[in-house]
């Protein structure tokens, strides 16, 4: 069985948790609250930076120039496309920029955006990919339901349902899974199974941050 294969059956239950959140749900069937979404989506905008990171860094390990030029397209999507959607979802939520262009990070977005970073510093080719394959392949599971039975009836939730259904990530996220199951040959599966699961726990506590709320304590 295929290292990703076992990953996956490994932490089945987290995953699903990650993939079947209330958030995820509501979204899906467009009863999430808007200021549920508006609070997620700031912080995720702010995530992306560290994301950039982790991705860039990644192309400067990449073993060759098609593993590179991979991670470069999907860059060039984070930073176009994507950016794109950003500011225009803000504006249908009501978000001026003077709010998301200087929104403080919840404690769950620095210690996910530390992670990844570190990720990108310290660890091999490998491991920076399992952890994009946590982020991306989770979001692609709940796109992928979702555009498929779902309908939430709100022009922002379908606009981000469909950026994460297999057409614009099903490739990539097969590529990664590649990436990660050649790591097993090289010795270091202990490490990707350590890079797995943290990322996965950060992407449960992700959409819980932004579902029940989360800040700093007072000074």
């Amino acid at each position: 069985m295929p290292l990703t294969d076992r990953l996956r059956a490994r932490h089945h239950g987290l995953w699903q948790k990650v993939v079947a959140h209330p958030f995820v749900e509501e979204m899906g069937d467009g009863t999430l609250p808007t200021e549920k979404f508006r609070a997620y989506f700031v912080q995720d905008y702010i995530f992306v930076r560290d994301l950039v990171s982790l991705v860039a860094l990644g192309v400067s390990k990449a073993p060759d120039p098609d593993a590179a030029g991979r991670l470069n397209r999907f860059l060039a999507g984070i930073l176009d496309p994507e950016n794109d959607l950003f500011v225009r979802a803000f504006g249908a939520l009501g978000v001026p920029k003077e709010v998301y262009a200087s929104a403080p990070a919840t404690p769950t977005t620095r210690a996910f955006g530390d992670f990844l970073v570190r990720v990108g510093h310290e660890g091999r080719f490998e491991e920076i990919v399992t952890a994009l394959y946590v982020t991306e392949g989770t979001y692609l599971d709940w796109g992928t339901r979702l555009g498929a039975d779902r309908s939430p009836r709100n022009a922002v939730y379908q606009e981000w349902v469909d950026i994460h259904g297999p057409a614009v990530l099903g490739e990539l996220v097969r590529w990664m899974g590649t990436v990660v199951d050649g790591a097993e040959s090289k010795g270091t599966s202990g490490r990707i199974d350590d890079v797995f699961l943290t990322a996965l726990r950060y992407e449960y506590l992700f959409f819980e941050s932004a579902y029940r709320g989360e800040s700093w304590p007072d000074e």
